[in-house]
């Protein structure tokens, strides 16, 4: 059964390019942003991860943390982050178990190997509040998101 707006948003643990560990719970009382990409290293995806981080200090007047996954591995992000000279955005890796955090969110797409290209914004208290899958070549409109925010 797919998740929907007003449902717990699973938690997970995984790493970002840092190697940090990062969980959704470690964002208790902010709103979390998961901006699902599906690989590194290609266009529309680079494209993804620097609006998120040109926007970062705008997400954090709404008091959201933006976070970008990908089942791409560790230093694969490392690399891709230093690449994109990203300042704040934390890229995490759901490489192993392959695509856990995309399966646990409904938007892994088995045929291919990687997670489907959406945003879902988890509210302060772990519910999702908002949720948009978009075709693979679509860019994700940040502006969806800010309109939403300030409802």
């Amino acid at each position: 059964m797919a998740l929907k707006v007003g449902d717990m948003a699973p938690n997970f643990k995984v790493k970002d390019q840092d190697g940090n560990e990062v969980s959704l719970s470690d964002f208790n009382g902010k709103k979390v942003l998961l901006s699902f990409h599906p690989l590194a290293w290609t266009g529309v995806c680079e494209t993804q991860m620097k609006n998120l981080d040109v926007k970062y200090d705008e997400f954090e007047k709404y008091n959201v943390v933006p976070l970008g996954f990908s089942v791409d591995p560790v230093p694969s992000k490392k690399a891709w982050a230093d690449n994109l000279k990203l300042k704040k955005l934390k890229l995490v890796s759901d490489f192993w178990p392959h695509g856990e955090v995309a399966k646990k969110y409904d938007i892994f797409d088995e045929k291919n190997g990687f997670s489907k290209r959406a945003n879902i914004l988890v509210d302060e208290n772990g519910k999702i509040e908002f949720i948009k899958v978009y075709e693979l070549r679509d860019q994700p409109d940040l502006n969806e998101i800010f309109n939403f925010l300030k409802k």
